[in-house]
């Protein structure tokens, strides 16, 4: 499964790149908001920093504005991939940046019928969000199942991209279904790498070790 990190932090994706493990971006508005930069000057650092696919999201709603909007995306680099919000002209927006070769993330995905209706579109990721869904008492986790079930019932093409993941179990949750990609915060590809085990390990193996060097 690839490894995306959720964020418009360009030294957390820096920091994340330098440990080896990094697929892709993926950033939203609010994300880069955070941050207080024009999102053009954003997404072009980041795609000088990562090789793989950096997600920038339209702000518009109508199927005109998001093809003007989505166009000059994709101008920034040729490894930027257009989000589009699931609605009826976003699903129009799909098809067309597709026949355009314009790569396309269909995002705030919350049922599984959306997510056949955007891959019908053409999308090349779908944005399933699971940690909103947990949110309200839903299991985000299960409409990930579903949307595999579907697509592989139908050899869709469309990658299915584990978005708003809140926790190390949804990584692993991801992995053991067979998603795609997960999208992850920056503060939990820490909690991946750590394990309380190998920290008395290590902490152990140090302690051995200067008791090596005092008997030399």
């Amino acid at each position: 499964m690839k490894l995306f990190i959720d964020t418009a932090d360009v030294q957390e994706i820096r920091d994340a790149a330098s440990l080896g493990l990094l697929d892709g971006v993926t950033t939203n508005p609010t994300l880069v908001a955070r941050v207080g930069r024009p999102m053009r000057e954003v997404l072009t650092e980041i795609c000088e920093i990562v090789s793989g696919p950096v997600s920038g999201e339209v702000l518009a709603t109508t199927y005109d504005e998001m093809l003007v909007e989505a166009r000059e995306l994709a101008s920034i680099a040729p490894n930027i991939v257009v989000k589009i919000p699931l609605i009826a002209d976003g699903l129009r927006a799909v098809k067309t940046l597709t026949q355009e070769g314009i790569k396309t993330n269909v995002t705030l995905c919350f049922s599984p019928i959306q997510a056949m209706l955007a891959a019908k579109a053409g999308a090349t990721y779908i944005s399933p969000f699971v940690g909103r869904l947990d949110d309200v008492g839903h299991e985000g986790m299960e409409l990930v199942d579903q949307i595999l079930e579907i697509y592989g019932n139908y050899e869709v093409d469309t990658q299915v991209l584990v978005a708003s993941v809140r926790s190390p179990n949804h990584v692993l949750t991801a992995m053991r279904m067979g998603a795609d990609v997960a999208t992850i915060p920056f503060n939990v590809i820490g909690q991946l790498i750590k394990h309380p085990l190998t920290d008395v390990g290590l902490a152990r193996f140090i302690e051995d070790g200067r008791k090596i060097k005092q008997e030399a």
